[in-house]
């Protein structure tokens, strides 16, 4: 038999957690064809993997990039990671469905400009995706408060029955179009007024089609507790799987607390499908939000409409610079992009370690300059916290990126390599891998990623997206 490709003697991540083991690999269309001692004669591209490590390519399941993998299809800052798949529509924002009569709400305005919110149904969305091919795979959640801007006059009150009813109707058609779920972001003004019973009522819709229910909650600061039980609750009353986002303990009065969290995460899992992603760094990233100004931590200003001269400052320096107190200086930069240095080492390492917690970068790509995790989120993990800190073996941290990834998403036949799984495959150097994105240059390509392979085809190589790519639009599957 031939093959399109063959990689010689690489030391082989299942993507599942088991140890690895050296063999070749051949790839025959989209799929991983065989797996054992293969004739290196036998196909038209030939790699040695001698002293490279070879893992399921990386799933995303947390980012921004809605627009960007239609606007900007070459994905370098998730290819050049080793990441093959991006999970879009988190914190209750997404492209779809949806079309704009104005300006894009906060925070609907981290994923584009008015222009870029033209997609009517999410069949719409996924056929842009598709037309525009993009270097990695997506698939999509539906957000909370896109829906609401659809049906709603005014995002700052609660819905009423008739628009809860319009926002299910919605929801449903996504879901019969391929959506994977429902996300929601209730620590933001435009949908913090929505009660527990709105959020229900919409992630009810989803037990009937296997989707899922995740959530960026009404805070991650003091009453973090409550609000991760109204998330087990949502979940519980809709009978869908949960998943909290970017768990963290937020704000220096947290610190410390994720002993407690983790216990309640544990207490729930033993009765209801729950879990978690994180990103490897101790600051957050988001809009600027008036009601996480402190100066406790450092702010740092990532771009502002309104003073455009003030971006790339920490905002104890602006407030100096234009002698006013600390919240009067982030009123004046509104609408405006901050990141927040506001966790401790300790509890990013203890969720990220975590056993139900999968790797998320929340990155955003529309920011100017962006938190570093955009671009080294997965390096991270696998060079700072795998190799250097030996937080958890290398083959524990492949899984929290790939099969565990792909398990909660029922991204059925990726996230593992095995013998007729989708030919998504990262080629790295496991001793050389490492994040080069610091918050002062943040935009920069990993380094110790050799080759990456999507749907069969290699998409990255010696830091170059290939030309043709390989991208395709994951439909929702039924959970196996």
């Amino acid at each position: 038999m031939t093959f399109d490709s063959i990689i010689k003697n690489v030391e082989i991540f299942d993507g599942q957690g088991n140890e690895p083991y050296t063999a070749d690999l051949a790839i025959k269309g989209d799929r991983i064809a065989k797996i054992g001692q293969i004739e290196a004669a036998d196909s038209t591209v030939y790699i040695d993997g001698s002293g490279l490590s070879l893992a399921p390519g990386f799933i995303d399941v947390h980012t921004h990039d809605d627009t960007n993998v239609i606007r900007q299809p070459e994905c370098l800052p998730k290819i050049s990671q080793g990441v093959t798949t991006v999970i879009v529509g988190n914190c209750g924002i997404s492209a779809s469905p949806t079309r704009l009569a104005g300006d894009p709400p906060d925070p609907m305005n981290l994923l584009g400009k008015r222009e870029d919110f033209k997609y009517a149904t999410f069949a719409e969305y996924a056929q842009a995706v598709g037309a525009a091919r993009p270097a990695v795979n997506v698939a999509a959640l539906v957000g909370h408060t896109t829906l609401r801007n659809q049906v709603m006059d005014d995002l700052h009150r609660t819905a009423n029955e008739q628009e809860i009813n319009e926002m299910q109707q919605a929801l449903s058609r996504a879901m019969q179009q391929g959506a994977l779920g429902l996300s929601s972001g209730l620590a933001y003004a435009s949908a913090k007024q929505a009660t527990a019973n709105e959020v229900m009522q919409l992630a009810k819709v989803l037990s009937e089609y296997g989707g899922i229910y995740t959530t960026h909650m009404r805070t991650e600061f003091e009453e973090i507790l409550t609000a991760m039980e109204e998330a087990f609750e949502t979940g519980q009353y809709a009978k869908v799987p949960v998943v909290i986002s970017h768990l963290k303990c937020a704000g220096a009065g947290n610190w410390g607390r994720s002993v407690e969290i983790l216990d309640l995460m544990d207490k729930t899992a033993q009765h209801q499908d729950v879990s978690c992603d994180c990103y490897p760094y101790s600051a957050s990233s988001s809009t600027l939000d008036l009601n996480q100004v402190t100066d406790e931590i450092d702010i740092f200003i990532t771009w502002s409409e309104s003073h455009p001269e003030h971006a790339g400052k920490m905002l104890n320096q602006i407030a100096k610079e234009m002698g006013v107190p600390l919240i009067d200086a982030a009123k004046a930069m509104k609408p405006a992009g901050a990141v927040y240095h506001c966790m401790d080492e300790g509890d990013v390492e203890r969720v990220l370690k975590y056993k139900l917690t999968m790797v998320g970068s929340d990155g955003l790509p529309n920011d100017p300059h962006p938190h570093p995790r955009l671009w080294g989120t997965f390096p991270k993990v696998l060079g700072h916290y795998c190799r250097e800190r030996e937080l958890f073996s290398m083959a524990e941290a492949i899984y929290k990126m790939t099969g565990l990834s792909a398990q909660r998403y029922n991204l059925n036949q990726r996230g593992i390599i095995e013998e007729g799984a989708f030919a998504d495959i990262v080629l790295f150097d496991k001793n050389k891998i490492k994040d080069t994105a610091t918050f002062e240059k943040p935009i920069s390509v990993a380094k110790g990623i050799n080759t990456v392979f999507v749907n069969g085809n290699i998409s990255y190589s010696n830091e170059v997206v290939a030309t043709h790519r390989s991208g395709v639009f994951i439909k929702r599957n039924k959970p196996e």
